[in-house]
């Protein structure tokens, strides 16, 4: 008689697959054993947290009303003026960027490792931390508030540019460049046409992040909402701080719903 072919047995991951995700399971667990370690959890302060958030929250209500006309109103519309013209200038600054870091556009590795550092760069250092360094260098105000929020952003609104420049379809392109057009005219007849939608969506989406962003900025002197907002937890003025952050909550979702409008109707 012969014998009966065993079935193979199915089995999901192979066993160098079986290894690998048991090393990186080992390796997270490790991290977050490491990571607990090295932050130094104090175990009375974690126990009593929940009694200490309960204790902030009654201290913050009922809310100071009253406080919005005399410091907050005025701050919120410095904030978006420092969102608002941040986003500007780091539209103007980030569009050669952007252009120079399209391989398909600027032909020359050099110009575009120049122009990617950059970028990378921008996007390397904290809004706060350009903050730190404008507020050294202009003084406290809504200036250097405005000058962090356009270097933040040129890396993110360069980025975003430069890949939808490297995306766009070639036909129109090579039209214009077999019919001898210059290459400004390439980039105003057969790009632009191409990435105007998505170069409008990045900058309205940045300037909602923008938005958000500038809110904090002045918690290390860059203009603000922010400066209301230190000086109320500095001075324990618990109901100013609920009625600051209330604020500051209002005015991210009225961004948000502008933004959406204005996508949903022009874009």
């Amino acid at each position: 008689m012969t014998a009966v072919a065993k079935a193979p047995a199915w089995e999901r991951f192979t066993p160098r697959e079986r290894f690998a995700r048991f090393t990186v399971y080992l390796l997270t667990v490790a991290a977050v054993v490491t990571s607990l370690r090295t932050v130094e959890v104090i175990p009375e302060f974690l126990y009593d947290a929940p009694e200490q958030m309960m204790d902030l929250f009654r201290r913050m209500w009922p809310m100071d009303v009253g406080h919005y006309p005399q410091a907050i109103h005025a701050a919120l519309v410095e904030t978006i003026h420092i969102a608002t013209l941040g986003t500007i200038l780091s539209v103007l600054l980030a569009l050669p960027i952007g252009v120079m870091a399209a391989g398909n556009v600027t032909p020359y590795p050099a110009l575009n490792f120049i122009a990617k550092l950059l970028l990378v760069s921008s996007r390397s250092v904290n809004s706060l931390v350009w903050a730190l360094v404008f507020v050294a260098v202009f003084g406290p105000g809504p200036l250097a508030g405005v000058f962090a929020i356009a270097f933040r952003s040129i890396g993110f609104v360069g980025k975003l540019f430069g890949e939808v420049l490297e995306e766009a379809h070639r036909g129109a392109i090579e039209a214009l460049t077999a019919a001898g057009a210059p290459w400004v005219s390439v980039l105003r007849m057969g790009y632009w046409p191409q990435v105007k939608p998505a170069f409008w969506s990045i900058v309205m989406f940045r300037w909602d992040i923008n938005v958000r962003e500038s809110a904090v900025l002045g918690l290390v002197g860059a203009g603000g909402i922010g400066v209301v907002l230190d000086t109320a937890l500095n001075l324990f003025h618990w109901d100013r701080v609920a009625m600051t952050l209330a604020s500051i909550f209002g005015v991210v979702i009225f961004a948000e719903i502008v933004v959406t409008a204005i996508r949903r109707r022009v874009l």
